[in-house]
C-alpha cells in the first residue's frame, strides 16, 4: 500500500521594493541597534514561533502524524496582504521570566515555549493591514506609501501614552473584525498576557 499523500502548504511570497524600504526607514527613523522602527512585510512571508501540540493530515484528512513542538506559521491574516508592523523594544514583553511565565503551556507533561524564545532584541508587532475599506487587496503602490509615510508621521507625533493605547484600541478592533471573519487569527499583540491568551484561542480553533 503506497503511503498517503501529504499535505504540503506552499505560500505566496513577495519582497518589499527597496524603494519603498528606504522611503518608511527615513520617515519612522531607526532603533537602537540601527534597524528601522517602522516596516512592510507580506503577510505569507512573515512568520512567527507556536508551540503546542500539532496535528497533521493528508490530503483526505487522515492524521498522519501528531507532535508537540514549535512551529513557524504565519503571524497575520490574511496571508495575501501587505502589513505595516512598528518594532516594539525587549522590555515591553517584560522580563524573560515574565515571558516564559505567561506563554510557557504543558503538552503531556512537556513544558513548550507557545510564542518561542523571549524577544532579546524586540520584535515587530501589527499596526495595520494595507487594504481598502470593503478589505479588498490594495498593491504596495507609490501611492500606497505616501499615505503610510503620512500614518508614520502622525504616529511619532503622538505622546507614548497616546501611541500605546492607539494601539491596543487598533489590536481589539482587528480581533473582532477577524473572530466574525474567522473565528481564529494568529495576528500581533500588545502585551505577553495578551499573546498567550491569543495563543490559547487559535490553538483552539485549529
Amino acid at each position: 500500500m503506497s503511503p498517503s499523500p501529504r499535505i504540503r502548504v506552499t505560500r505566496e511570497t513577495h519582497d518589499t521594493p527597496a524603494a519603498i524600504a528606504e522611503r518608511i526607514t527615513r520617515a519612522g527613523g531607526t532603533n537602537r541597534y540601527g534597524e528601522p522602527n517602522f516596516r512592510v512585510v507580506w503577510g505569507g512571508a512573515r512568520l512567527t514561533w507556536i508551540g503546542g501540540r500539532w496535528t497533521d493530515r493528508d490530503a483526505h484528512g487522515n492524521t498522519t502524524r501528531e507532535a508537540i513542538e514549535v512551529r513557524r506559521v504565519p503571524k497575520y491574516l490574511p496571508v495575501d496582504r501587505w502589513h505595516i508592523e512598528r518594532w516594539m523594544p525587549p522590555e515591553f514583553y517584560g522580563s524573560p521570566e515574565e515571558w516564559r511565565a505567561l506563554t510557557s503551556e504543558t503538552e503531556d507533561g512537556i513544558r513548550i515555549p507557545a510564542l518561542g524564545p523571549y524577544p532579546a532584541r524586540g520584535d515587530y508587532e501589527h499596526c495595520f493591514t494595507l487594504q481598502s475599506t470593503a478589505g479588498e487587496f490594495e498593491p504596495l503602490s507609490p501611492a500606497a506609501c505616501d499615505w503610510i509615510v503620512r500614518a508614520i508621521e502622525w504616529s511619532r507625533r503622538q505622546p507614548r501614552s497616546d501611541q500605546r493605547a492607539a494601539l491596543a484600541q487598533r489590536e481589539a478592533r482587528r480581533e473582532r473584525e477577524a473572530d466574525a471573519a474567522a473565528d481564529a487569527a494568529l495576528d500581533a499583540a500588545l502585551t505577553p498576557h495578551s499573546l498567550a491568551q491569543k495563543h490559547t484561542n487559535t490553538k483552539k480553533a485549529s
